[in-house]
Order: C-alpha cells, then sequence, then structure tokens
C-alpha cells in the first residue's frame, strides 16, 4: 500500500498540461555529465562475454557508432572486473572515450574493484548484499533494522571507493529481484522497489556521497511508470536530493514488441518531464538499441512551446497505482469491456471480402465462413463511403453522420458526429453514438448533453504538439464532471519512419492506457495515403491493426498475443538469445495472453521474469532450468529437448492448445 500522505499529495512531476523537463541534479560519468540541464542521454549494454577483450572493444565501438553516450558491461565476478581495465586500456588506445559502466550483482568485491576502473557501477540492491531464498519472514523493527546496519557495513565500502576515484553509481532496483526483507514487509509492489533503493540512497546521503543515478526498472510497464513516479515523490517527501533517472522497460523483447513495450513505459515518464537518460532493452544486437532509444529522445527537443492546455488543479486520479476509469457500458465499449480497436479505412473504398483480412478478418470461400484472428478489430470506420455487404464476426461500421443518414435503419451501422452536428440534430442511432472532439470542444453545453445521453463514446484526438496530456485532460474533465461516458483516444500521424510510428503511437496511446483512461484506440489513416492505390493502403492499415493492439498488450490491458519477456543479453547469456527466442517464438505464438520469460542466465533469470507464467531460464552450458511461475519445475534439461518440456509443463498446467 502506498502511504496516505503520498496519495495526498499525488505530486510526481512539474506540471500535468505544460510540457517541463525536471530539473535532476547534474552527475559526472567520465567527461559526459548526466541530468540537469544536459540532453537526454543514450546507453545500451554489451553481449559479449566480458572475458573476451577484443569481441567487448569491438562491440563497444560499434554502440558508440550506433549513438551510445554511455556502455554498460556486465561483471559478475572478480576476474570480469579486473578484465574492465584491458578493455578500458584498448578502448582509450584506439581514442575511443566513452564512459564505462560495471554491472554488478551479488559480488560487492567485484563492484569495488570495477570502482577503480570504471566510471560507473551499477549495483542492484535487492541483491548486492542480499542473497534471495523466497522465504516469507516476519521482522520486528529491531530485527529489521539489525538488517539495514549489515547492508551500511557491506555497502560503505563501495561508496568509499567512489569517492576516492570521482566514481558514479546508478542504484538500479529491479521489480523481480526484491530481498526477501522488501518483499516481506512491502510486497511485490512499486512502493517496495522505492524503499528498496531508498535504503541504499540514505546511506549515500549519511555519507555525503551523490554522484548517483537511479532506476526503478520492470517488464510491466504499469509497475514500472507507478515506481519511478513514486521515487521521485518520495524523494520530494524525505527532502533528498532531485537524482537523475535511468529509464527502461527489462527484458522488452523484440521487433516491433520490443519498440511499442519500451515506449508505452518509457514514453509516458518522458512525457511528463521524467528521464536522463535511456536505455532501450531488445533482443537483438545492442547497437540497435540505441537509434530506438534516440527516436524517443528526440521528440522532446522541441516539445515547447506547444499549444496552452487548460491547467488543473489536481491530478484526480491516482498516479502511483493502475485503477481503470469507470465508464458506462455502451454496447459493448466501457464498463467491463476490454479496449476496443477501431480500424480506419476512412481513405479506402472496400471493395471486397479480402480487404478486411489487413485487420484479422478473413473469408473461407470453400465453406462460405467468416474467421477472426486474435488481432481482430472491434470496429472499421469507413468514413463517408459505406460498405456495401454484411460485415462478419459481429464488426460493427462507424460512418460519417451524413453518409450514415440514409442508412440509420441498418443496426450495425453506427453514426460518428462532429459536435455540431450531435448538438444540431435529434437523429440519432438508439444504442451508440460516435462523437469526435478535441479537449477545446468540452465546454458545458456538450457536458450537459452528455450528462444525458447513455448512447455515447466519445472519439477525443489531438493535433497538440504536447498530445497525450491535452487528451488526458480531456479525460480529467469528465471524471472532474463525473461523467462516465466511454472515451476511445484517436491519433493520426504524418510521414514517420517505422520506428518513429511504432514509438510516437505506443507513448501517446499506451501512456494513456496505462494510466487506466481509456476504452480503446484508432490510429487514424493520413490523409496524402490518398494518392496511394488500393493495394498500397491495405498494408498501411494492417500496420496500424497490428501496432493497435501492441498497445493494448504493452499496456496490460488486452493480451491478444503470446508475450515474450525476454532479456537483451549479455556477457553472463549461457545460450544465443535471439535463436532461442525466434524458436520459442515459433512453438508457442498461438497462445494467447500466455507470458513466457527467456533468460540468458539466472541473475536475469527468475526475479526479472517475475510477470512471466512459464520460463527458460539458462543454468549452464548447453543446460536450461524451466519454470512455472517463480517455481523451479526441471533443472539441468539438456538445451536441445528444453521447448519440447517447456511445452510439456505448459500441456500440464492446461494452458496448451493445438496450433491450427
Amino acid at each position: 500500500m502506498v502511504d496516505s500522505e503520498i496519495i495526498k499529495t499525488k505530486k510526481y512531476c512539474n506540471s500535468l498540461v505544460s510540457y517541463s523537463r525536471r530539473l535532476s541534479r547534474e552527475v559526472f560519468i567520465g567527461d559526459v555529465p548526466l541530468g540537469a540541464h544536459n540532453p537526454i542521454r543514450v546507453q545500451s549494454m554489451t553481449t559479449v562475454d566480458t572475458m573476451d577483450t577484443m569481441g567487448s572493444v569491438e562491440q563497444v565501438l560499434r554502440m558508440v557508432e550506433a549513438g551510445c553516450e554511455y556502455v554498460r558491461i556486465t561483471a559478475p565476478s572478480i576476474k570480469e572486473a579486473q578484465n574492465l581495465e584491458n578493455i578500458k586500456k584498448e578502448l582509450r588506445a584506439r581514442g575511443c572515450n566513452v564512459p564505462l559502466v560495471a554491472d554488478i550483482h551479488f559480488t560487492p568485491n567485484a563492484a569495488e574493484l570495477a570502482a577503480r576502473i570504471v566510471e560507473k557501477v551499477r549495483i542492484n540492491p535487492g541483491n548486492y548484499a542480499d542473497k534471495k531464498k523466497f522465504q516469507q519472514i516476519e521482522y520486528t523493527d529491531d530485527s529489521y533494522h539489525a538488517e539495514l546496519d549489515r547492508i551500511r557495513e557491506k555497502f560503505t565500502p563501495l561508496v568509499n571507493i567512489c569517492k576516492e576515484y570521482g566514481t558514479a553509481m546508478r542504484i538500479g532496483t529491479n521489480h523481480g529481484s526484491l530481498s526477501d526483507r522488501i518483499m516481506s514487509r512491502y510486497g511485490d509492489t512499486p512502493l517496495g522497489m522505492v524503499e528498496s533503493a531508498l535504503e541504499f540512497l540514505r546511506i549515500c546521503d549519511d555519507l555525503n556521497f551523490h554522484n548517483i543515478v537511479l532506476s526503478m526498472k520492470a517488464s510491466n510497464t504499469q509497475v514500472m511508470v507507478e515506481a519511478y513516479r513514486l521515487l521521485v515523490n518520495k524523494l520530494n517527501e524525505e527532502g533528498l536530493q532531485p537524482y537523475p533517472l535511468h529509464l527502461g522497460v527489462t527484458e522488452a523483447g523484440e521487433g516491433e514488441d520490443g519498440r511499442i513495450k519500451s515506449a508505452v513505459g518509457i514514453g509516458l515518464l518522458l512525457e511528463d518531464g521524467l528521464g536522463d537518460t535511456v536505455r532501450v532493452s531488445l533482443t537483438e544486437e545492442p547497437e540497435a538499441e540505441a537509434p530506438v532509444a534516440q527516436v524517443m529522445v528526440d521528440r522532446y527537443e522541441d516539445r515547447q512551446p506547444h499549444n496552452a492546455i487548460a491547467a488543473i488543479n489536481e491530478n484526480p486520479i491516482d498516479p502511483f497505482q493502475y485503477a481503470r476509469r469507470e465508464t458506462a457500458e455502451v454496447v459493448n465499449i466501457g464498463g467491463q469491456n476490454v479496449p476496443r480497436v477501431i480500424a480506419d479505412f476512412s481513405q479506402v473504398e472496400v471493395q471486397d471480402y479480402k480487404d478486411l483480412r489487413s485487420i484479422g478478418h478473413f473469408y473461407l470461400p470453400e465453406p462460405d465462413k467468416w474467421r477472426m484472428n486474435d488481432l481482430g478489430a472491434d470496429y472499421i470506420y469507413s468514413g463517408s463511403k459505406p460498405i456495401d455487404f454484411m460485415l462478419p464476426n459481429g464488426l460493427k461500421e462507424i460512418i460519417d453522420f451524413e453518409a450514415w443518414e440514409p442508412l440509420k435503419e441498418d443496426q450495425n451501422k453506427v453514426p460518428l458526429f462532429k459536435v455540431k452536428e450531435y448538438l444540431d440534430t435529434d437523429l440519432k442511432h438508439q444504442e451508440l453514438n460516435f462523437v469526435q472532439l478535441s479537449l477545446a470542444d468540452l465546454n458545458a453545453t456538450v457536458i450537459h448533453e452528455l450528462q444525458h445521453d447513455a448512447t455515447v463514446v466519445l472519439v477525443i484526438e489531438t493535433i497538440n504538439k504536447h498530445g497525450l496530456a491535452e487528451q488526458r485532460r480531456a479525460v480529467f474533465e469528465l471524471i472532474n464532471k463525473e461523467l462516465a461516458t466511454p472515451v476511445i483516444f484517436k491519433r493520426t500521424y504524418g510521414d514517420l519512419s517505422e520506428d518513429q510510428l511504432q514509438i510516437y503511437s505506443a507513448t501517446d496511446l499506451g501512456g494513456l492506457l496505462v494510466d487506466g483512461l481509456g476504452d480503446g484506440v484508432m490510429l487514424g489513416l493520413d490523409k496524402q495515403i490518398e494518392t496511394l492505390s488500393q493495394e498500397e493502403v491495405l498494408p498501411q492499415i494492417e500496420k496500424l491493426n497490428n501496432i493497435a493492439f501492441g498497445i493494448l498488450q504493452a499496456a496490460r490491458t488486452r493480451m491478444t498475443k503470446t508475450e515474450y519477456i525476454s532479456c537483451p543479453s549479455c556477457g553472463r547469456t549461457l545460450f544465443d538469445l535471439q535463436e532461442t527466442t525466434a524458436m520459442i517464438r515459433k512453438r508457442t505464438d498461438h497462445l494467447k495472453g500466455v507470458k513466457i520469460g527467456i533468460m540468458g542466465c539466472i541473475v536475469n533469470g527468475p526475479g526479472e521474469m517475475a510477470d512471466a507464467d512459464y520460463g527458460y531460464v539458462g543454468s549452464g552450458k548447453g543446460k536450461i532450468t524451466l519454470y512455472k511461475g517463480q517455481e523451479v519445475m526441471k533443472r539441468g534439461v539438456p538445451s536441445e529437448n528444453a521447448v519440447d518440456e517447456l511445452i510439456e509443463i505448459i500441456r500440464e498446467d492446461g494452458n496448451w492448445i493445438e496450433k491450427e
């Protein structure tokens, strides 16, 4: 639970309506300062074995070429920590001065050695001074403080070395690797994550060491966002310094899913001005991560000035704990229904059944039947071009009001009103009416009409450069007026690269969903698409539909496909993560809603895949340990048999279905 006083203040950013970056303390990491007025920095982590000096050097050089401003290297034991010196010497000899960060788990002696060599060390407070035994222990206040004294004794030498050598430190909490002590008192919660870091931070503060960066990583985007917000709130509450924040979603995965999931968590925090450095964790080569992070970061270079958004005195939701906004059910939107996806066909003339394949609806001529896959859109918006055949699978058609009027007798065709049309006519669908508006349209007249109309679903759009904040502010207005009208968020983008489209839309729509504010999403077709042929437009529609469902999944609001919580690999990894992830996906990607963790080693194993239903974790060369949740099911499974054994565990658990 979160303290009532914290809930009362709800303060975690400078403004909910005007973009303003949090002013953090400046921390020097080598010659590349972080925080304060410095640019938001981009970083990544090597995947080559740290003992492979030349392999590590070559990879670091590729990462720097790709845009990394800091490079992290794992140092799980003394020998790897020692070899950081050889790696650093070779890099400097080649003219590469990128600051190096040693990643430490479990081994204070490796951290103390690394802190004398590299520019920054990262410690995980969940396992730096603790060995996690997954035991539920009842601590008295005295025994709890005795544990804190033990931590101080183990941690103080590292702090003193960092002070002596000018080495920076990241205190990096991971959701899945909280200590038994923290779990016993706070549970597996954002507050537990924050307290885990604060235990170590208070020691640093007592020792007058402030060259510190903080992170609150999780593979669950809701937990990750809540933890960072709560961290900022607690720093303010305790009068601690505004340390810079390292943002990241752990084990985001690969490809489109990895980019969308990263953007949902990282992007929302950046929107509110939080974050000083970004690492995107993809199950791809590390040099692929920096350009993705740069796309996120570049968006905020010119965020101000933006169109003014009406001020708000108090946040009407709890930003530290997920709760979906309570809305009325209108047909199958709002209420307890999962968020819906509306596919935009307004720039296309739907001529044939096959045109609907792009949104997951397939006509099978032989049996004369329709089939829908897991990414089947719930509604189709045809604009002013009504479709002249019956739609399948309960799919309803949304039509612009003027084009809908002559078709009003068809119950499966529903109108989309502009605000003036809605206010000026009594002609409406008896069950469902969409009204498209922006924050500026939510005046007293519109609010009054909505209070007396239980058939409306709002489609809230924006052209504001600070669009997420404007759409959020519109929903806050509904909450403050005690309106339960469901909301669809609509965003339309111009000519963007594939990474930009995925990242911008996931930030803008996913960020709202993470706060429980949406009942559906719609990615609109850009009007420039009118110049394209039907064959060129349909793949664009399919891309937008897939992104929309990916956003809902990444925000944990609608699970429509298998989710893979796969780490981005590092020098500790015991098998080829990309190849193994692809192999597991091939066998299991039809298991709707099942979450599978794929971890290269035990350090990033059962703890950091805390949200996974099943786990595949490297435990030795050619050996795999298989998990059900946090429970070990089979140890030392030969890798050539491990996927079959994993499937057997899923089958025995009743979650296996045969692939069609």
